[in-house]
């Protein structure tokens, strides 16, 4: 089985679960070439996710991908976050994060495939994005990968001391 379909049947199977548990099915995912494959399963929910809340999805996660049996060796499973550079899966994902640094990568017969900019939204089909202050549109279908642009300022907050 392609790894499109695996990831889209694994999806769907973990999908009504994730929700009827409160949380958020971001994607799922897999990793790695030769010898142990990798799973990914990213989940989020509204109040964030700690250890807990990982380890209990782990738990159903685990029940349903046994049921799917989604490779016929061993693999590596793992449940966490999306994470600071969280992928964008979803067409409601491009309204949800409106105003924050987006990483697109696209199908395009033109020679850039690549874009960084501020996600303004959908207009229509197209996903908009504010570049170098140009305003640029792209193909909602043209995407192949979109991810938010993580940054972290680990010195906000801090008051300095004279």
């Amino acid at each position: 089985m392609q790894t499109t379909e695996l990831l889209t049947r694994l999806t769907t199977a973990l999908q009504l679960e994730a929700t009827a548990h409160g949380f958020e099915l971001v994607g799922v995912e897999q990793a790695g070439g030769r010898g142990t494959p990798i799973l990914r399963v990213l989940l989020d929910r509204e109040e964030g996710l700690d250890l807990d809340a990982v380890a209990s999805a782990n738990v159903w996660v685990t029940e349903i991908l046994d049921a799917q049996e989604p490779f016929e060796h061993a693999y590596t499973l793992e449940v966490s976050s999306p994470g600071i550079d969280r992928p964008l899966n979803k067409r409601d994902d491009f309204t949800r994060f409106v105003g924050q640094t987006v990483n697109l990568r696209v199908v395009s017969d033109e020679k850039r495939k690549s874009w960084t900019g501020e996600l303004v939204g959908m207009q229509g089909d197209d996903v908009e994005l504010l570049v170098d202050g140009e305003r640029v549109s792209l193909p909602y279908d043209s995407i192949q990968k979109a991810r938010l642009k993580g940054v972290v300022d680990f010195g906000k907050g801090k008051e300095q001391s004279a």
